[in-house]
């Protein structure tokens, strides 16, 4: 079976669907994309969104990183589960990942936002993450409760992108006193081995924020995807 990823490597909807393909243990050829000047794969299997993560599986194009999180557990169900058997629990992981996209032009906004309105803002997203923590996480270790599922990996991009935001902003928010359970997670979330190894640098991902702050402000767009 032949597997392609296009993606770009400061992707966090590009990075989840590498965790995702890492924890099944499929072999799969990763084509980096330069986002400016897009390939014709990426135009000719993804036209209507013209974005990645595009994962081609014998030729076919699936997109959008939830839907292929879904069709990554579906197609290879050996290998480390990425949801739940129960079918309760099932329902209430894929409400996460939905209330996650939801709220996405929230968390975005955070470093997109006027100074003036900065900490308004900050106030909306801890908002958001005490309800993410409260009401998903719990008293559990991970989302998935001892090992990581698909809703870890669905909000792993704040183990390692969330802290340019705050830096970018000026205002921090993930802290132990605010977020305490929330906070540990992102600690253990990225000691998992397949995590540690496919995270990208945080001094280029910094950097990356920086440009893409910038290229946003001053052409007034904006769009987290």
């Amino acid at each position: 079976m032949e597997v392609r990823l296009h993606g770009m490597w400061a992707s966090p909807y590009v990075i989840r669907v590498i965790w995702a393909l890492t924890l099944k243990g499929v072999e799969y050829e990763y084509i980096e994309e330069d986002l400016s000047n897009k390939s014709m794969a990426v135009l000719e299997y993804n036209p209507i969104y013209k974005k990645v993560p595009v994962l081609v599986h014998n030729g076919k194009p699936v997109i959008e990183s939830a839907v292929i999180l879904q069709y990554i557990e579906e197609t290879w169900p050996d290998g480390t589960p990425l949801l739940p058997e129960d079918p309760y629990e099932r329902a209430m992981a894929r409400f996460w990942i939905d209330f996650g996209q939801q709220k996405s032009l929230t968390f975005f906004a955070f470093f997109l936002t006027s100074e003036e309105d900065k900490h308004k803002t900050a106030a909306q997203v801890l908002e958001t993450l005490k309800i993410l923590e409260e009401e998903a996480l719990g008293d559990k270790k991970f989302f998935g409760g001892n090992t990581i599922n698909m809703v870890d990996l669905f909000f792993g991009w704040l183990t390692y992108s969330f802290g340019c935001m705050e830096h970018i902003s000026g205002v921090q928010v993930l802290l132990p006193k605010n977020l305490p359970r929330l906070h540990q997670w992102t600690l253990d979330f990225k000691q998992e081995p397949v995590i540690k190894e496919n995270l990208p640098d945080s001094t280029a991902l910094l950097e990356h924020f920086k440009r893409v702050t910038k290229h946003l402000k001053s052409s007034n767009k904006f769009n987290p995807a």
